[in-house]
C-alpha cells in the first residue's frame, strides 16, 4: 500500500504544474516580497529600531523567570523561545538556504540577511501584540493572531480565516515538508527506506504532541540550545580550515546580490525573490506563527515576549541560516546542478569527508522533528479558537502528527514545497493587514516599558488601565 501511495504522491503531475501557477502568481505578480520589506521597514522606523537598540534587553529577557512560571501548568519566557526557535531552526536552515542559493545564486544569501534584520522588527509587533491580546486556557495561555484579529479588530469572519490558513500552513503542509526532508537525507547518508522513516517519525511525534504545550515546550528547551551550538560549532571548523577564502566568499555574496559581474547580472531578481522567500520561510517574520507559541509564556509585560522573539528571529537566519550557507559557498558546489538537502549534504562531505552526510543527516532529523512538534502546537491553538471540542483536536493531532508527516516522507520535493509556499503566502498576507492595523498597540506598549526602564524600574508590569478601550478583551491581564 505504501508503495502505491509513495509513486502517486511523487508522480510530476497537473498538482505541482497548478501549485506552481499560484505560487508565482502571489509572489511574483503581487511582490508579496514588497509587501513584506515595506512592513519591516516601517515597523523598525515606528520602534525606532527597537530590533538593534534593545538587543542587550533581549538576552536579558531569555534568563528572566517569573516566579510562576515554575508552576506546573505555566510556559516560562525561555521555554517559549525555544519553541518558536524550534519551529524557524529546521527544513528551511538546511535545505531552503540551499534551494536559494542553487536557483537564485550567492546573492539570495543576502537577502535572506536582509529580511531578517527588518523582519526582526515585524516580530516583536506581531509577539507583542499576541501576549496583549492572550487568553486563559485550562492549562496556561493561549493566543496568536487569531485572538488579537478577534479581540484587537473584532472580526470574527478574519481570525477564522487566519486560523484555518495557519492549520493548512504549519499543521499540515509545513509537517509534511520536514518530514521529507528527513526522509531523503536518511535515505542518502544512511539508505533508509522513506516509509520506515516515515513510521518512526510519525510515532515518536505523536507520543510527544499528545503531551500537549508543556512537554512540547520541556522537549524543545533542551534539543534547541544543543542542536544551534553544535552545528555552529561546525561551521565555525569549516570556515577556520578555508579561512583564505572567506573575503572572497563575502565577496561573492555582496556582487551576485547587486547584479555585480557577468555571471550575476542576470540573478538579481531570482536572488531577492527565493532569498526573501526561503529567509520568510525559516525565520516566519510577518508570518503569524511565531505569536502563536509567544503567547503562552507567563511574562509582566507583552513587550519582553516581543523582545525575545526578536531575538528568535536573529538567531535563526543571521545564525543557523548563514552557517548552512557559508558551508555551501566556501565548498564551491553551489552551482554543480544540487538543490535542497543533497546540496548541503554534498558541501560538507567535500569538506569533512563521508562523516559530512552523516552529520547532517542527523542535524536535519532534530532541527525539522523539533519543528514538527511545534508545527503542530501552532496548528493546535488555532483549532482551539474555532472550536474547544475535545475530539477534534484529538483528530489534527493524528493527521498533523501523523498522516501529514508519513505523507511529507512519500511526497517528491517539490509538491510539499510549492503547497507550504502558497499557504505562506496568503497567511502572511492575512496576518500584515491585522498588524498593520493594531500596531499601534504594540508601538504604545514599547513606549511603557521604555519609560518604565527609565524610571528605574528593572521589571517593567502591563497594567490593562493603559488601554481603557479594550477592557473587555484583556482577561487574562486582569
Amino acid at each position: 500500500m505504501f508503495d502505491q501511495i509513495s509513486e502517486f504522491l511523487s508522480k510530476e503531475g497537473w498538482l505541482n504544474t497548478h501549485l506552481e501557477g499560484v505560487n508565482n502568481f502571489l509572489w511574483e505578480w503581487h511582490s508579496l516580497v514588497f509587501v513584506l520589506v515595506a512592513c519591516g521597514i516601517y515597523f523598525t522606523i515606528r520602534t525606532r529600531f527597537v530590533q538593534f537598540r534593545m538587543i542587550p534587553e533581549m538576552f536579558k529577557m531569555l534568563i528572566e523567570t517569573s516566579p510562576r512560571s515554575r508552576e506546573k501548568h505555566h510556559v516560562s519566557s525561555f521555554q517559549a523561545f525555544a519553541v518558536s526557535v524550534a519551529t524557524r531552526v529546521g527544513t528551511g536552515n538546511l535545505a531552503g538556504v540551499a534551494g536559494a542559493i542553487a536557483i537564485g545564486g550567492p546573492g539570495a544569501v543576502f537577502w535572506m540577511w536582509l529580511i531578517a534584520l527588518i523582519g526582526s522588527a515585524t516580530a516583536f509587533v506581531e509577539s507583542t501584540l499576541a501576549q496583549l491580546f492572550k487568553c486563559r486556557s485550562k492549562d496556561s495561555f493561549i493566543g496568536g493572531p487569531a485572538y488579537y484579529i478577534l479581540h484587537g479588530l473584532h472580526s470574527r469572519w478574519m481570525a477564522a480565516l487566519f486560523a484555518v490558513l495557519l492549520i493548512l500552513t504549519f499543521g499540515l503542509s509545513y509537517n509534511s515538508i520536514q518530514s521529507n526532508t528527513i526522509a531523503t537525507a536518511m535515505q542518502k547518508a544512511f539508505s533508509f527506506d522513506p516509509t520506515i522513516v516515515g513510521i518512526v517519525l510519525s510515532v515518536v511525534a505523536l507520543i510527544i504532541v499528545f503531551g500537549g504545550i508543556q512537554r512540547i515546550a520541556k522537549f524543545s528547551s533542551i534539543i534547541v540550545p544543543v542542536m544551534a551550538i553544535g552545528y555552529l560549532i561546525l561551521a565555525l571548523v569549516v570556515l577556520s580550515m578555508n579561512y583564505e577564502k572567506i573575503p572572497d566568499m563575502f565577496a561573492l555574496i555582496f556582487k551576485s546580490a547587486f547584479g555585480i559581474g557577468p555571471a550575476a547580472g542576470g540573478l538579481v531578481g531570482a536572488a531577492m525573490s527565493h532569498g526573501i522567500k526561503r529567509g520568510l520561510f525559516s525565520n516566519e517574520a510577518g508570518e503569524g506563527s511565531a505569536p502563536n507559541v509567544a503567547a503562552t509564556a507567563l511574562v509582566s509585560h507583552p513587550v519582553k515576549q516581543g523582545l525575545i522573539q526578536a531575538l528568535g528571529v536573529f538567531t535563526d537566519t543571521l545564525l543557523v541560516c548563514s552557517c548552512t550557507a557559508f558551508i555551501i559557498l566556501i565548498s564551491g558546489l553551489y552551482d554543480s546542478g544540487a538543490a535542497g538537502i543533497d546540496l548541503t549534504q554534498n558541501a560538507l562531505e567535500s569538506q569533512i569527508g563521508p562523516v559530512g552526510q552523516i552529520f547532517i543527516a542527523i542535524a536535519i532529523l532534530c532541527f525539522a522533528f523539533t519543528s514538527i512538534i511545534g508545527n503542530y502546537y501552532y496548528g493546535e491553538a488555532n483549532i482551539m479558537f474555532l472550536t474547544r471540542k475535545r475530539w477534534v483536536v484529538q483528530v489534527f493531532r493524528f493527521l498533523s502528527g501523523g498522516v501529514m508527516v508519513m505523507i511529507g516522507a512519500l511526497a517528491s520535493l517539490d509538491v510539499v514545497w510549492s503547497l507550504g509556499e502558497v499557504f505562506m503566502a496568503i497567511l502572511t498576507l492575512c496576518n500584515l493587514v491585522a498588524i498593520l492595523l493594531l500596531g499601534k498597540y504594540a508601538f504604545k506598549l514599547l513606549a511603557d516599558y521604555r519609560a518604565q526602564k527609565k524610571r528605574g524600574i528593572k521589571s517593567p508590569t502591563f497594567n490593562s488601565s493603559l488601554f481603557p478601550n479594550l477592557k473587555n478583551d484583556l482577561d487574562a491581564w486582569d
